[in-house]
């Protein structure tokens, strides 16, 4: 499904497979039927928390999984505006561009359902998650886990992106909290 418009927080709430984010602990919990399956280290923003636009922030709140990318793509494909560019990453690629944000191997592309939150826009301006292009992704092996270095994503290990993205569907949700 392309158009995730359709869902609403009650399907999802009812669904047996949803995800939770803990920017205090740096994790992303798996449930299925609210059993905890598995937890994953991850980096969230090294900004912080916030939803507004160019904040360099992760948002907190309820979110769906709007679009799943690279699902054919080997691990450590490189993407850049969510086209896979046919590069793999690797150490000598990181040195010609050290500067650069690697969003590796898959995508997981958020849309907040909270209006004003992290959906449309709130008296300080643009809030949507989806329109800041949020993500859970892959990155480098070699940047830390469990500390807060994104620029607003939520970054995995890319063994870990390419386990989760098989275990969730358009549709699934992903609350993010603070702690």
């Amino acid at each position: 499904m392309t158009n995730n418009e359709s869902f609403t927080e009650e399907f999802n709430e009812n669904s047996d497979v949803r995800l939770v984010i803990n920017i205090a602990q740096q994790t992303l919990t798996l449930y299925k039927y609210d059993k905890r399956m598995t937890q994953y280290t991850v980096s969230t923003a090294k900004n912080g928390i916030g939803s507004q636009q160019d904040s360099g922030c992760t948002p907190l709140g309820k979110h769906i999984i709007a679009a799943k990318i690279g699902g054919n793509e080997p691990m450590n494909a490189v993407f850049v505006g969510r086209k896979p560019t046919g590069k793999v990453y690797s150490a000598e690629l990181g040195k010609l561009y050290p500067e650069r944000d690697w969003i590796l191997s898959r995508i997981l592309w958020l849309r907040g359902l909270e209006e004003g939150l992290n959906k449309g826009s709130n008296v300080h301006g643009g809030c949507d998650t989806y329109q800041r292009y949020i993500y859970i992704h892959g990155t480098p092996d070699s940047e830390p886990m469990g500390e807060p270095l994104s620029h607003g994503c939520i970054r995995m290990r890319n063994e870990d992106i390419l386990e989760l993205f098989e275990q969730v569907t358009e549709g699934t949700t992903v609350t993010i909290i603070a702690r």
